[in-house]
């Protein structure tokens, strides 16, 4: 049975689910990519999201979730001038990213203390996404559940001490992904859990010896 969601859509600014909603909720995920004041972000769109980008609204969606803003804010509509006023430079480029979906996009942000993050993913309807790439890595998640992403070495052991920290708050994981390239090489591991995330927990992870990086999604 659908549900009223299903049905009316996402409450939202603009005429398209797929380029205001998922485009708002793409840019929200993107800047977490970046842990200091963001500088400057480039955005590369794929078919469809090239195409109609100023027409539906794409390229100001993108860079309200940038902001921080979220599909239903009214301000998404001058968020040009936002993140001018902001200080942020931007620009939009297309790009055919190859056999992907078509309202795909590739966001690499420049970040004030000189590092640089990437994310790329695609709005695939009625406001869902769905993220293939964090930081050149390969990882697979949607942005419908509070989401933890790993990078560290892969070694025996690493998912158990993460899973016993996850099972010490009571927090359960509704789904769990491991991403690597080869074997004993880095690794990146996506989790999704059905409860708040606390700060502690976030703490806890980041102290097993092993993990480089973590970042939390909660959109």
């Amino acid at each position: 049975m659908a549900s009223v969601f299903d049905i009316i859509g996402p409450v939202m600014v603009g005429p398209s689910s797929s380029h205001t909603a998922g485009a708002v909720k793409l840019g929200n995920i993107a800047r977490r990519c970046c842990a200091d004041r963001i500088n400057k972000v480039d955005f590369y769109l794929h078919g469809s999201f090239a195409e109609t980008c100023r027409g539906h609204g794409t390229d100001r969606a993108l860079l309200g979730g940038i902001l921080g803003m979220n599909a239903a804010d009214e301000r998404i509509r001058n968020s040009l001038e936002y993140a001018r006023e902001s200080g942020i430079e931007f620009a939009f480029h297309s790009a055919d990213l190859g056999d992907v979906h078509p309202n795909t996009v590739k966001i690499i942000i420049n970040c004030a203390n000189g590092s640089a993050g990437e994310l790329t993913g695609a709005s695939i309807g009625g406001g869902e996404v769905r993220v293939s790439s964090v930081n050149n890595t390969h990882i697979e998640f949607s942005g419908k559940y509070p989401t933890i992403i790993t990078v560290h070495q892969d070694k025996p052991g690493i998912v158990a001490q993460v899973s016993a920290i996850f099972a010490n708050h009571a927090v359960n994981i509704a789904f769990l992904k491991v991403f690597r390239q080869s074997r004993g090489s880095v690794a990146s591991m996506v989790i999704e859990t059905d409860q708040e995330v606390e700060p502690s927990m976030l703490d806890e992870i980041a102290l097993v010896a092993e993990i480089k990086q973590i970042m939390f999604v909660d959109v």
